[in-house]
């Protein structure tokens, strides 16, 4: 069982539902990743999403967008995101990390090299933006070889099709982009959110995540409700760009902490205030 079905099996045995940030690799600061890192994974978050600094990030809002500049004008690229996670797994071997990015980087690096280093370094899964599943599905089998999961997205005007050919090649979990648009726009409506999740799970067996529009405690309690997963990148990552250096990883955890808060506080008519589905 990978590192990212235990994390699912064990939050499933607990009624629980993971939290899953995104962070931009050397972003605000090249040396402090590592730090945020752990400090995401000390306070409450189960999966992290580390995203591969590029030049076009066509589906990123202008939050990511800049975060990636920093990071490319820092000189993060490939080895340097690798090496983040190594400095990671030396301090925490149970936390999945997942690569989030684009096609340019990988196949620059090398598909067949970035497998093998990935894989080394302790890489549990990669989201490739611009890889549709019906394209990659040599891509799929290679880290499937390599004990990683390739992860998929799919979006409100995902069609039947699309649904099943990312069902029958992802394994990990699905990732549900909730808006149509780019990360950190629009407003999050949870009911449709809350209508689109059935579907997608006649066609998908593992779990759902959903990102997009997730900003706060209220909005991703109600999210944890109808999925798997909430997902959380733009906010975090603007959170991010206004801390100092010797704050930042504690800034990122405290966000975590108050965010795993909401999503398992109990239920009482208290909580559910505030919280409209």
């Amino acid at each position: 069982m990978s590192r990212i079905a235990a994390v699912f099996a064990q939050l499933k045995s607990q009624g629980r539902q993971a939290l899953i940030p995104y962070v931009t690799a050397g972003d605000p600061y090249p040396d402090a990743t590592v730090d945020i890192m752990l400090s995401l994974a000390q306070n409450g978050c189960d999966v992290i999403e580390l995203g591969v600094p590029f030049s076009d990030p066509m589906a990123d809002g202008p939050v990511i967008q800049k975060a990636a500049e920093r990071a490319l004008v820092h000189g993060i690229g490939m080895p340097q995101v690798l090496n983040y996670v190594r400095g990671f797994r030396a301090r925490n071997s149970t936390t999945p990390v997942v690569l989030m990015g684009y096609a340019n980087p990988i196949e620059r690096y090398g598909i067949n090299r970035f497998v093998a280093d990935a894989s080394a370094a302790g890489v549990d899964g990669v989201l490739v933006v611009d890889y549709p599943p019906e394209e990659c599905e040599a891509f799929a089998r290679t880290l499937h070889e390599h004990a990683m999961d390739p992860v998929f997205l799919l979006a409100p005007t995902s069609t039947e099709a699309r649904m099943r050919e990312v069902g029958r090649i992802a394994t990990g979990y699905v990732y549900y982009v909730s808006l149509k648009g780019v990360t950190g726009a629009g407003h999050l409506d949870v009911a449709a959110v809350a209508d689109m999740i059935p579907r997608i799970r006649q066609h998908v067996s593992i779990p759902v995540g959903v990102g997009f529009g997730i900003r706060d405690g209220a909005t991703a309690r109600a999210v944890a409700k109808v999925s798997d997963a909430v997902v959380i990148g733009s906010a975090l990552v603007q959170l991010l760009e206004t801390q100092t250096r010797e704050k930042v990883a504690a800034a990122a955890g405290q966000f975590a902490a108050t965010i795993r808060a909401a999503m398992d506080a109990p239920n009482t008519p208290e909580s559910k205030e505030g919280v409209s589905l």
